[in-house]
């Protein structure tokens, strides 16, 4: 059931507009113009969905129109909300929509005359959309015409022969006028000026257009006036009256008593719309019971406006009407032109020839866009709008009828909305994984003969939904480092894919935490959000991790966002990073350690061991002892394998005391590291037999230390010359300090190494009893003496120049060691 709404509101006359304008101030005249300008809106109704509107032609830019929004029953706020907009029409930019407002105004300025010609009522008709929600409405706005064109007539002048034996009633000549406005304001007649022999019939045409016959009124005297200037003037209805002028220059002639006749009163024909120029329409025919001159007649066209003789053209002495240019059915269905026909004294006779064109299937089907939706989520509802079509063909009956369609095999469908208007909607369920975009084709084919078609093509997109988390490559890694990694460095990368798109397959990778030897893991291992790239924080030793395990989590940009972990597994490798560390013989700079060696050793004698280890593992930690150089290669060797440093031969007299080797420790791996240690060995059989050897060897070492120290002091002291008595009182000091300087001990340090049977010295060396002795030395370390105390048995020798505390106790204690039988005295 159809429910019609009308509503109806008065005319309303709007704003009145007076205003005076001063002409020239030199002659004092003040001019007065009256302007009157006028808004007319009038009678719009809501037909079915449809709103009219009507406003007059040539009202400026920005004009009101009307107010939509209110006769929609919403605001304006709720229409630029939703998203209003005019979409289509016939030329629509003439009209424009104002959301701020709602309002409907002029958006160009509009000419009646070229938008509608003759053609009333004129109207501009365009649809207003409505996205949220979804709402199509029609509108209409009729122009109304304003009085703004006057009459005129194709030519400016004519002249005409007459017979003056032309009865009274005779007709002369049938003119028009052209008035491109309509309605009141169109022509509404014709007067002559003067009438002493003519006058004049208004004749309305089947068009309902009016046009002037002119005849004679009164008989013709050539004698009395053989030229009559007639004026003709077309007047128009409107307010002010418009009006527009021909002169007539007749031309009085002997007689002529018969005029032409046509065969029949009018001539109708028909003429295919796009016929090839040339084509014959008809023929028009009228004779002339006068013989010669008076009998011949030619043919011409009046009534006829500029539009119309570029279309036909008409033979003078055939009669033949023929094409001459373009016939178009959608612009006019029929034609009527007026004919005169004349003979060679003057009289003439006017007929009228209606011509119907017949509509050709000479235009597609138009599609029109008007609105699109792109892209369309993947989870939208079967039924979701996505598109609107508008699909215009301008032919005539079934030439104008169309269907429209889609291409299949896909889940979306087209129904018709409107009144050549179609809706396409999805119809099925939409999944981007497999389908990222669709190109839907529309297709609308008349039903003309044969039938014309057009396409439209366009690309639907779908967006993501995140309905996929991230799914790594494997669930666990494994990866190897070297230990001794520089930090920063990539470690290994894992990668995580999804298969959605946009920010839901943006993934982003988190190091989940958990404790590494009691510290955070992120404190060890970094990963980077963006690729995935593991990287190590800090340097790994194999020596305190060997392996750990980490738990790695991809997630997506979505919202919600999913996720999913991986385990990657971390294996440190060793590295020959540590050389091997000697434990004994300990090496300090300030203290001598020598092995006894007894001269009755035998071969294979033990000497010592070298003891050493390798923190690294593995062949890393294999460890190799070579002998590099030695006092006496022909008396020791070391142990490959074990670091033993034995006799090779008997030791016998000739072999000096002081026996020196180089041991180096060397592990297996790749490059190898080494480490370097210094052996003193003693051969002798009593602890004084050595004690002056090794007591010249740190005695010169010092007396050279000494020296450089004093040629740097003497040097500071020349340069101090130059100063005040505060250089003389510093020398002096330094002089009494060098004074002082009598006694140089020995230092005795701990070696953590004690082999069997021996005991500690005052905590500080490895003898086997305690010995005590005494020095004397003076400022030349050459000139010491040294007195020992007798031993019961010796290995190791050791010496120190810091123990001065031992020997200044041992001095008070009333020379302890001045007995008579010492066993070795140096001097």
């Amino acid at each position: 059931m159809c429910i019609q709404l009308v509503w109806s509101y008065c005319i309303m006359w709007i704003s009145m507009l007076w205003f005076d304008a001063t002409a020239s101030a030199k002659n004092g005249r003040c001019l007065k113009r009256q302007v009157q300008a006028f808004i007319l809106v009038s009678l719009f109704q809501v037909i079915l969905g449809q709103i009219r509107y009507s406003i007059q032609e040539e009202m400026r830019k920005g004009s009101f129109v009307g107010n939509v929004a209110e006769d929609l029953g919403m605001n304006a706020k709720q229409m630029k909300s939703g998203g209003a907009r005019i979409v289509s029409g016939d030329s629509s930019e003439y009209i424009r929509l104002d959301v701020d407002k709602g309002t409907l105004v002029v958006g160009e300025r509009i000419d009646r005359e070229q938008l509608c010609g003759q053609t009333s009522p004129c109207s501009v008709s365009f649809e207003m959309i409505m996205m949220n929600p979804m709402q199509l409405h029609s509108i209409l706005v009729e122009i109304l015409d304003v009085n703004d064109n006057a009459p005129f007539f194709n030519e400016k002048e004519i002249k005409l022969d007459i017979s003056e034996s032309a009865l009274p009633g005779t007709p002369i000549l049938q003119e028009s006028a052209t008035d491109t406005d309509v309605g009141i304001n169109a022509l509404q007649g014709y007067t002559l000026h003067p009438t002493d022999n003519f006058n004049i019939k208004i004749q309305t045409g089947s068009d309902g257009s009016k046009y002037v016959e002119m005849y004679l009124y009164a008989p013709l005297d050539r004698e009395k006036n053989d030229n009559l200037p007639l004026t003709l003037t077309a007047v128009d209805g409107g307010e002010p009256q418009r009006s527009g002028t021909l002169k007539i220059q007749i031309s009085v002639l002997d007689a002529n008593d018969n005029v032409p006749v046509f065969t029949q009163p009018n001539f109708k024909a028909t003429v295919t719309e796009n016929a090839p120029k040339g084509t014959l329409v008809t023929t028009i025919r009228a004779t002339d019971r006068d013989e010669g001159l008076y009998g011949q007649v030619t043919y011409y066209f009046t009534r006829m406006s500029n539009n119309f003789a570029e279309l036909f053209a008409l033979h003078e002495n055939t009669g033949d009407i023929t094409v001459s240019g373009p016939i178009d059915y959608e612009k006019n269905k029929h034609y009527e032109l007026g004919v005169q026909a004349k003979d060679q004294g003057g009289q003439s006779a006017s007929t009228k020839v209606i011509i119907d064109v017949i509509d050709v299937n000479d235009n597609v089907p138009l599609i029109t866009l008007t609105s699109f939706s792109s892209p369309v989520s993947e989870d939208a509802i079967s039924g979701t709008t996505v598109a609107i079509i508008n699909v215009k063909d301008i032919d005539s009956d079934k030439n104008g009828k169309v269907d429209c369609s889609i291409n299949t095999k896909i889940p979306f469908a087209i129904q018709s909305s409107l009144k050549s208007y179609y809706t396409l909607v999805t119809d099925g369920v939409l999944d981007r994984e497999r389908n990222v975009e669709y190109n839907i084709t529309f297709t609308a084919v008349d039903e003309g003969t044969p039938p014309l078609s057009a396409s439209k093509s366009i690309t639907l997109r779908i967006s993501d939904v995140n309905d996929n988390a991230p799914v790594f490559e494997l669930s666990l890694y494994t990866a190897n480092v070297m230990e001794n990694n520089s930090p920063g460095g990539s470690v290994f990368s894992v990668r995580a894919h999804d298969l959605d798109w946009g920010q839901n397959a943006r993934v982003s990778y988190l190091l989940i935490e958990s404790q590494l030897n009691g510290n955070p893991i992120s404190s060890y291992i970094s990963v980077n959000a963006e690729t995935g790239v593991i990287q190590a924080v800090r340097s790994f030793d194999y020596e305190q991790t060997k392996s750990f395990e980490m738990y790695i989590k991809a997630q997506d940009g979505g919202s919600p966002s999913l996720s999913s972990n991986a385990t990657v597994k971390i294996s440190i490798r060793d590295q020959n990073d540590n050389a091997p560390q000697v434990l004994y013989p300990v090496q300090t700079s300030s203290s001598l350690v020598a092995e006894m060696v007894p001269r009755s050793a035998d071969v294979g004698y033990l000497v010592t061991k070298v003891v050493a280890v390798d923190v690294d593992s593995g062949q890393n930690a294999w460890l190799s002892y070579k002998l590099l150089k030695a006092t006496d290669r022909a008396l020791f060797e070391v142990g490959l394998q074990n670091g033993e440093i034995r006799t090779i031969r008997q030791v016998n007299d000739k072999d000096a005391v002081k026996q020196r080797l180089t041991v180096v420790v060397e592990d297996n791996g790749q490059p190898s590291r080494s480490a370097t240690v210094n052996v003193n060995v003693a051969v002798a059989d009593s602890f004084p037999e050595v004690l002056s050897e090794f007591t010249d060897f740190t005695h010169d070492k010092e007396y050279n230390d000494n020296l450089t120290f004093y040629l740097v002091l003497a040097l500071a002291v020349v340069s101090f010359l130059f100063i005040t008595c505060l250089v003389v009182i510093i020398s002096v000091k330094i002089y009494r300090w060098r004074q002082s300087r009598i006694l140089y001990h020995s230092n005795l340090p701990v070696i953590p190494y004690y082999p069997p049977r021996y005991a500690d010295t005052l905590g500080t060396g490895t003898l086997q009893h305690v010995y005590n002795y005494e020095v004397c030395r003076t400022t030349d370390s050459r000139k010491s003496d040294c007195q020992f105390a007798r031993p019961c048995s010796q290995n190791v020798l050791i010496m120190d120049p810091s123990s001065t505390g031992t020997m200044q106790r041992m001095q008070s204690e009333k020379h302890i060691l001045d007995e008579p039988a010492s066993p070795l005295e140096v001097s």
